[in-house]
């Protein structure tokens, strides 16, 4: 497959792209994280993703250690090519380090972050004691 697609998005001066993974049933958006063009065409041909860890400088494996993969079922890109969003099966059902569903799992109540949803799976059991 010929990577021209890949010209089009408009990579940020360190090569990266925001990419927004969202729960293709109920459209819930579960983790946001980044993705370099092998990143991006990694989870293109294989259709799971595979997101640039920035704090390790490496290639990421969504579910690599938790086996907690995202299928993909669509990739889109936003009007300013600019922005990646990843329809997406959360195989496992948590998508966050935290044990969670989703990362976004705080909300601002009476301007405090308060946590409003469960953890799903003991982070220990997904990743080992470390």
């Amino acid at each position: 497959m010929a990577e021209n697609w890949l010209d089009t998005v408009k990579w940020d001066d360190d090569g990266l792209v925001p990419a927004i993974a969202q729960d293709s049933g109920d459209g819930r958006v579960l983790m946001v994280a980044w993705m370099n063009r092998d990143a991006l065409r990694l989870s293109a041909q294989d259709g799971y993703a595979v997101y640039w860890s920035r704090s390790r400088r490496k290639l990421w494996h969504k579910g690599e250690e938790s086996g907690n993969r995202q299928s993909i079922k669509e990739i889109r890109l936003d009007c300013d090519n600019d922005v990646i969003i990843l329809q997406i099966e959360q195989i496992g059902g948590v998508a966050c380090h935290t044990g969670r569903r989703s990362c976004f799992f705080q909300r601002l109540e009476d301007g405090e972050w308060k946590t409003v949803e469960p953890v799903l799976k003991d982070p220990a059991e997904l990743y080992g004691r470390r």
